[in-house]
């Protein structure tokens, strides 16, 4: 994405950088292009130049100027397609600082939540179109979405780089969160439905293992039981345990 919420990255792009960059969303001017064709300028020119690439710069890492350009091109895809004019969105968006964990958690679950709050989905598992559901179906799998950033579990030394949740205990959160919406809201997750670890037939416990040894123990291939036998007849391969305790989760050996 070209926007860049971080002003001190943005302030170390080059002035090529930027044209390069303005240049993939909007058309340059002539002058930016001759700048980047290597041509020659004046002074009067060059001092020209100098304010658009500021105005560029300061537009680039602007969430205003981010969500107005979003605005416009998802406007006018929906008009095209409904065959109507005016505005795709009625208020004003709004942009709310996450200063800690909890406040990235519930953002996060809020999002992820919003069709079951719509009665669009009963479950976050058939939400279409969210992260949520990118992660449950790389969960039954045993990995992560690799699209998304990783739920990497709490503060350590040697970090990697992630969310800073363990992906059972979020998805678990997400679950009990949507049975406790406001009651003015269209949806909710049945009070009868099963907890979403039991709906997707993973163990947390073996989960942990799996996520906290898939390096070091697991080896060709990673996934349910069924999952690694098929593949492995596919591949025509022998399959074995990974570990002696682990029942859900399987390896097969990579050669």
């Amino acid at each position: 994405m070209l926007f860049c919420f971080y002003k001190e990255a943005a302030q170390d792009w080059s002035d090529t950088e930027v044209i390069l960059r303005w240049q993939e969303l909007f058309k340059a001017s002539h002058l930016a292009q001759r700048f980047i064709r290597g041509a020659s300028l004046d002074r009067g020119e060059k001092g020209k130049l100098k304010e658009l690439i500021d105005l560029w710069r300061e537009r680039l890492m602007d969430i205003s100027w981010f969500m107005r350009c979003l605005n416009e091109s998802i406007a006018r895809q929906a008009n095209a397609e409904d065959n109507c004019t005016g505005r795709f969105w009625e208020g004003r968006f709004k942009s709310q600082a996450l200063l800690d964990e909890k406040a990235l958690a519930a953002c996060m679950a809020y999002v992820d939540l919003n069709p079951i709050c719509a009665s669009i989905a009963k479950t976050p598992e058939d939400s279409d179109h969210t992260s949520i559901q990118q992660r449950i179906r790389a969960a039954t799998s045993g990995g992560q979405p690799k699209d998304l950033l990783p739920l990497v579990g709490g503060e350590r030394l040697n970090m990697p780089k992630g969310l800073p949740f363990q992906l059972d205990h979020y998805l678990e959160l997400v679950d009990w969160s949507g049975r406790h919406l406001d009651p003015k809201k269209r949806g909710a997750i049945s009070e009868d439905t099963p907890p979403i670890l039991n709906r997707l037939g993973i163990s947390a416990k073996h989960w942990l293992y799996l996520n906290r040894n898939f390096e070091s123990r697991f080896k060709g291939l990673v996934g349910s039981v069924e999952a690694v036998r098929q593949a492995c007849i596919q591949l025509d391969k022998h399959w074995a345990h990974g570990v002696s305790d682990c029942r859900r989760f399987l390896s097969a050996p990579s050669s």
